[in-house]
């Protein structure tokens, strides 16, 4: 489209963390699993508490956090439970992220200021953003306790998501005036469902105590009056995990 031809789309580049941790969590378990022994204690209750790092890859959101989880285990393979988590990062807000009714909006509001001479016909469109974001689910989990050193697990993945974004200051007076005709408040507040799956590994330091480390990627569409595409995230988490109670091992 031809005004669209005046704003520029920067690409992302940036290494991606969550891949580089999970090869470090595959390693790891590969590992671990060389002790056969099988594990002879479960306990009824686990809870768990971690770093988190959200990646968004198709809007290059990064933001770092805590992720927590408590569980019941109904039998020693099965387990219901609430995850819950928080972080925050930042992300650049371009014009193709937007909807297409949107970058028609905005790009002939581009021309006509280019034709007045108030921009240049170079000028590009950014607006970083500062970003919350909370994600809450509850359902099953199944684990596997034939190892002695690890317990391995795997989840669906199905809950709500929460975000806050915040445009930061120091923008030009275009790029001001932009985002005051969308986010009149000074931000913009979304929530939705998201569904996906996610598993990971216990390394178990002995019958209470672990080191958990876990990846998720989930589905979901945020912001749908203002983005055009739905995206997938991926949440990686590593921390220590404890559990107690009854022995449900059968």
């Amino acid at each position: 489209m031809k005004y669209l031809s005046l704003i520029r789309f920067p690409v992302a580049r940036r290494t991606t963390l969550v891949s580089r941790m999970l090869l470090i969590a595959t390693v790891v378990s590969l590992f671990a699993t060389l002790g056969s022994a099988q594990q002879t204690y479960v306990g009824r209750y686990d809870a768990y508490v971690g770093y988190a790092y959200l990646d968004s890859p198709h809007v290059s959101l990064g933001e770092n956090g805590v992720h927590t989880q408590v569980g019941y285990r109904v039998k020693s393979w099965l387990s219901l439970g609430f995850d819950f988590s928080d972080s925050s990062g930042s992300l650049t807000l371009t014009p193709n992220l937007l909807t297409t009714a949107l970058q028609q909006t905005l790009g002939a509001q581009l021309v006509g200021l280019v034709q007045k001479g108030v921009i240049p016909p170079t000028y590009s469109l950014t607006v970083p953003v500062s970003s919350t974001t909370q994600t809450y689910a509850a359902g099953p989990q199944v684990s596997y306790h034939h190892f002695k050193a690890v317990t391995l697990f795997l989840r669906p993945d199905l809950g709500l998501i929460h975000e806050v974004a915040t445009p930061k200051g120091g923008l030009d007076p275009v790029a001001t005036a932009i985002v005051a005709q969308l986010a009149p408040s000074g931000k913009k507040i979304d929530k939705t469902v998201f569904y996906g799956f996610g598993g990971g590994v216990d390394v178990n330091l002995g019958q209470h105590f672990c080191i958990r480390v876990q990846a998720d990627l989930v589905h979901d569409h945020l912001f749908k009056d203002l983005l055009k595409d739905s995206r997938n995230t991926v949440r990686f988490s590593i921390g220590p995990g404890i559990q107690w109670g009854k022995n449900v091992v059968q």
